[in-house]
C-alpha cells in the first residue's frame, strides 16, 4: 500500500495474558506505531481493550473502531498478531466480508496484508489455526476436569465451610463451621444480613443462605456436590 495511508492499530489482552511477557497492551502498541513509521503511513488512533478474550466481537473499543471505519476514511487497520483481533475463524471471516468493507487488515508478526489474495489466503489458514488452538486449550480443560470427578476430587468453586484436602477431596473447614454457628447466633441477637456479610467478609445472599440452613443439610449438600 502507498505512503501517507490512515491507518488505526487494535490491541488486546485478555485477563488471563495480562501477564504474560510481550502480550502487554504497550508491547502491541509500540510494535504497531513502529511498523506504521517504516511504511510511512499515518496511524490515526489505537483502540484498545483491556481484559477481553478474542473469542467474541463483543469490546468496547473494537465495536467503537468498527463504528469508526465507517466515517473516517480509515484504509488499514494494524494488529501486531491476528489473534489480538479474534480467534473465531468465522468472527475472522465476518470482519473481512462485512465490516472491514473497503478497508485492509495488516498484522505485523504474520507479515500479512488482505489488499492481496495471497494475504487473503493466509488469513484464513493462520485463523483456522488460532481457532483450532483455542478449542485444543478448551478440551482439555474439560479432560482433566473429568479426570479430577472420576477419582472424586473437588473441581469447582469450594463452598463456605470447607476446604481441600488431602487427594482434593472436600473436607470441613472447622474455622468456618464456627463461623456460620456464630452468624446464627448474631441473627437471632436481631443482627441484619447486610450487618453480618460485613463483619465476616462474605456477600449478603451467602450470609443468608448460611444462617437459613440447617448446618446438617449444608454439610449434605456440600459433600453431594463432590
Amino acid at each position: 500500500m502507498a505512503r501517507g495511508i490512515r491507518t488505526v492499530g487494535y490491541v488486546r489482552v485478555s485477563t488471563e495474558e495480562q501477564a504474560r511477557e510481550g502480550l502487554s497492551l504497550d508491547v502491541q502498541e509500540e510494535k504497531i506505531r513502529a511498523y506504521c513509521t517504516a511504511k510511512g503511513w499515518r496511524l490515526v488512533r489505537i483502540y484498545r481493550d483491556e481484559g477481553f478474550s478474542g473469542k467474541d466481537l463483543n469490546r468496547p473499543a473494537l465495536q467503537e473502531m468498527l463504528r469508526d471505519l465507517k466515517a473516517d476514511g480509515i484504509q488499514a487497520v494494524v494488529v501486531a498478531k491476528l489473534d489480538r483481533l479474534t480467534r473465531s475463524v468465522r468472527d475472522l471471516g465476518y470482519l473481512i466480508d462485512d465490516l472491514f468493507e473497503g478497508v485492509a487488515l495488516v498484522s505485523v508478526e504474520e507479515s500479512l496484508d488482505t489488499t492481496t489474495a495471497g494475504g487473503r489466503f493466509v488469513l484464513h489458514i493462520l485463523g483456522a489455526i488460532a481457532q483450532w488452538e483455542r478449542e485444543t486449550i478448551s478440551e482439555r480443560t474439560r479432560n482433566t476436569l473429568r479426570f479430577k470427578r472420576e477419582r472424586g476430587e473437588w473441581v469447582g468453586r469450594v463452598p463456605y465451610g470447607f476446604k481441600i484436602g488431602p487427594g482434593g477431596r472436600l473436607v470441613e473447614d472447622s474455622d468456618e463451621i464456627r463461623n456460620i454457628q456464630r452468624m446464627k447466633r448474631l441473627r437471632r441477637r436481631g443482627w441484619s444480613y447486610r450487618r453480618i456479610a460485613e463483619r465476616f467478609g462474605i456477600s449478603i445472599g451467602l450470609a443468608y443462605a448460611l444462617i437459613n440452613t440447617d448446618l446438617r443439610r449444608w454439610r449434605t449438600r456440600a459433600s453431594s456436590a463432590a
